[in-house]
């Protein structure tokens, strides 16, 4: 741990910015989550602030009112704030969130039997939603993100307390999760009608005392695209080392591997060019996706700018932000916006990868050598020898490189 805090506070030394984490200690379940968890410890790949986010339950509701807009949310909502969220980012729940995708498990349940749970049924299959299980009074079902799961659940409310049966709902990354909150959101609250969900950490509900009104919230709609820009670090350099081919080679598998594994649709691509834009149906498919691609092209080495944004622009714009992540090589940089703040996964050079593995496999070794280096400097100024600390380096030098 200490070691782990010492690296973290140097890089934010040195790229000027805070990094909250060097790899991942996130606990894989999966082979899924495995591979992904080995390549981010193996690159090293960091979580850097570059703007922080104001995380607390104003922002988390607001930010929450423009995602749903006016289209689904009642006047007579009511939110409520069942466990705050740390005002930190959450590197585990965002990892899991790229990995696995976000909430898009929906738990319903009737505080009493009624007919109108076929209804239900019926709704969550025309919301391109899948039903995992139903009884007379609960259901479980997947639905295709996280704000459908808030919207329909919204819906469902509506009709069952128009029917005189208050309903419960809650959204979760598995049908299991989705009940558990649906079981803490009952013990805070009780019978009330209402949908729980978590937020940066953070678990939250939208409640209804009353049936939901035909009034909805007039918000102006923010723009729900999810883009992302890819542009290559230095392609003429690239270019004079590799070759053209090998640049259009590149390019052309990030191109394929967008448009047959991601579900993005691309944009402006020609074959030949060192940049693209894309359209994701989620911000969690386009985090997944560029990292894949930075990995890739590292590998092949090639260093992408990559940037994440709402609209076209702003996806420019975050990708040359990129350029001010950096300690002297060009490295693949990922900026992303997340809450109101700014953040980037920040691959590091291979250089660096290997003294930041060397340091790590070696800590006993190196803070040996620092105490005798240090003893022995110590005597020969004391002894009036200062030639002493020189030695003992020149000795500490060939012990490592022995050692390694």
């Amino acid at each position: 741990m200490a070691f782990d805090n010492l690296t973290k506070r140097l890089f934010s030394h040195l790229l000027n910015k805070r990094v909250l984490s060097i790899g991942t200690n996130y606990f894989a379940t999966n082979e899924l989550e495995t591979d992904y968890v080995s390549l981010i410890n193996l690159t090293k790949t960091m979580l850097v602030e570059v703007k922080p986010a104001e995380i607390n339950s104003q922002t988390i509701f607001a930010n929450l009112e423009q995602e749903i807009d006016q289209r689904d949310l009642p006047l007579n909502r009511k939110f409520i704030e069942i466990k705050a969220a740390d005002n930190e980012v959450n590197e585990f729940a965002l990892l899991s969130n790229i990995i696995m995708g976000n909430d898009r498990y929906l738990y319903v349940e009737l505080f009493k039997k009624s007919n109108i749970m076929d209804t239900f049924v019926q709704m969550i299959l025309q919301a391109n939603g899948e039903i995992i299980e139903r009884s007379k009074t609960e259901l479980v079902s997947k639905m295709p993100s996280k704000k459908d799961g808030i919207r329909i659940a919204i819906r469902l409310i509506s009709l069952g307390m128009e029917n005189g049966c208050n309903t419960r709902a809650a959204v979760g990354m598995t049908g299991a999760a989705s009940i558990e909150r649906a079981i803490e959101m009952n013990n805070e609250i009780g019978p009330t009608s209402g949908v729980g969900f978590t937020k940066l950490g953070g678990e939250y509900g939208i409640i209804f005392e009353t049936t939901p009104t035909m009034e909805k919230v007039e918000l102006t709609p923010v723009q729900i695209d999810n883009f992302m820009y890819i542009d290559a670090k230095d392609s003429t350099g690239f270019i004079s080392k590799y070759g053209k081919d090998k640049l259009i080679e590149i390019m052309n598998d990030i191109n394929a591997y967008i448009k047959n594994e991601s579900d993005g649709k691309i944009e402006g691509y020609r074959v030949g060019g060192d940049d693209l834009i894309i359209n994701f149906p989620s911000k969690e498919i386009a985090l997944k996706t560029g990292l894949d691609c930075a990995w890739y092209a590292m590998n092949n080495g090639l260093n992408l700018r990559v940037g994440i944004g709402k609209s076209r622009r702003e996806a420019g714009e975050n990708a040359h932000i990129s350029d001010e992540l950096k300690i002297h090589d060009n490295t693949p940089v990922i900026v992303f916006d997340l809450a109101n703040g700014k953040y980037a996964y920040y691959i590091p050079s291979e250089f660096t990868r290997s003294a930041l593995e060397f340091i790590k496999n070696r800590n006993t070794l190196l803070a040996g050598v620092f105490i005798f280096v240090f003893i022995i400097t110590l005597i020969g100024w004391n002894t009036g020898n200062a030639w002493l600390g020189f030695v003992a380096m020149l000795f500490a030098l060939l012990i490592v490189t022995l050692a390694t």
